[in-house]
């Protein structure tokens, strides 16, 4: 009977032990999965818990900021500091913009752009690249004597980029100049000139068209050299035919440090991945992405018809015009963008300006010689002043 009680005594001692044991083993494993799974810094206090580190012991891997290089920091102080300039209040008594043609010889639509100007000497400056040095005959006043020294451009490569940053740099010479605007010989304006003018004096940005291409025309023809002050993240894709605030000209003008890496690197026949990269199409979009990215519209202001899926956009002949059409170039209001991976993705975005959406495109391109004739007919009774 005393065995029995003393028996009885350890049976009902082992309850509470194997109890106690299976609750510490319990809280072992919550308190496992708590720190793998969950934040303890939601519960604690700041001042007890600054990171992971407080129970697990490990620290979260801290990734350092990239080190610029000297190069890199004198050019981003020249940068910031004319970024920084309160433009609007510095402007010259009548601010003009520059019209700046790359061209290989004689504009065909001189006459057309003659309309254009008529009227508004004071507020526009006009700047001519040919590549094919010759006497053109201009008719027009406004395109007389206003050639600038050029040379020979093939295109796909470095001198084309050399010879547009010759254009700003000529343009930049005029104070007045506030707005930089390169156009082709193929394009033509859509819009009267005072629409236009104030269109882009009362911009709050530039217009450049500046998107990212996964595909192998965009990534694709990125290259691990232009590290690191080039990140293929950074890495941007647009049409060469900008439109420029003149904060924007000088330090597109000053940059030697993005230019170089873009120089070296983006040119034909470097690796066989990337035979076909033309600086044109990405040292503008990507340097203005890294040094301002709020300060552009990520958008060009001359319309052109990519439909027909090919290397180079739809051109316009005397055949293919009716009013109709031109029409439907002035009242697009949103931008489309398509990357060329497979499948490509179509990013549609509208067309802001002023706080509200507005047509896309100031010109056009890309019109044949041929059409001049339909276009001077057609033009006058279709050429919008009010959006």
């Amino acid at each position: 009977m005393g065995l029995r009680g003393k028996g009885s005594m350890l049976e009902s001692g082992r309850h509470p032990f194997w109890l106690g044991m299976t609750i510490s083993i319990a809280s072992i494993f919550l308190v496992v999965v708590y720190v793998l799974y969950f934040s303890p810094c939601d519960f604690l206090s700041p001042e007890l818990c600054r990171s992971r580190s407080l129970i697990s012991g490990i620290s979260a891997p801290v990734i350092p900021e990239r080190v610029f290089t000297d190069d890199e920091i004198a050019a981003r102080a020249v940068a910031k500091d004319i970024l920084s300039r309160p433009w609007n209040e510095r402007r010259p008594p009548v601010s003009k913009i520059a019209f700046m043609f790359m061209t290989p010889g004689p504009l065909p639509f001189e006459s057309i752009w003659h309309e254009f100007f008529k009227g508004h000497d004071g507020f526009i400056t006009v700047y001519v690249h040919a590549s094919e040095n010759g006497s053109f005959g201009w008719k027009s006043p406004y395109f007389i004597g206003r050639e600038i020294p050029s040379n020979k451009v093939y295109g796909g490569r470095i001198d084309t980029l050399d010879e547009e940053r010759l254009l700003l740099a000529h343009a930049l010479l005029d104070p007045a100049n506030m707005f930089l605007v390169l156009l082709s010989e193929s394009c033509i304006p859509l819009y009267d000139f005072n629409y236009v003018y104030t269109y882009v004096m009362n911009a709050e940005t530039s217009f450049v068209d500046s998107f990212e291409d996964p595909g192998p025309q965009g990534r694709g023809r990125y290259l691990d050299q232009m590290r690191p002050e080039i990140s293929p993240e950074d890495w941007r894709k647009g049409a060469q035919w900008i439109a420029v605030h003149r904060k924007h000209a000088l330090i597109i003008m000053l940059d030697h440090v993005y230019y170089n890496k873009v120089k070296n690197f983006c040119k034909p026949g470097v690796e066989q991945e990337n035979f076909n990269c033309v600086p044109h199409e990405h040292y503008i979009p990507t340097f203005l992405h890294i040094i301002d990215p709020t300060g552009t519209a990520n958008r060009s202001l001359t319309y052109a018809d990519w439909s027909e899926g090919k290397r180079q956009p739809r051109s316009f002949g005397k055949d293919d015009l009716t009013p109709h059409e031109i029409m439907k170039m002035q009242v697009i209001d949103t931008v489309t963008h398509k990357t060329s991976e497979n499948p490509a993705v179509v990013e549609r975005t509208a067309c802001m300006w002023d706080g509200k959406q507005h047509p896309c495109y100031l010109f056009a391109r890309k019109f044949k010689p041929d059409a001049l004739e339909v276009l001077e007919e057609m033009l006058p009774n279709i050429i919008r002043s009010t959006a």
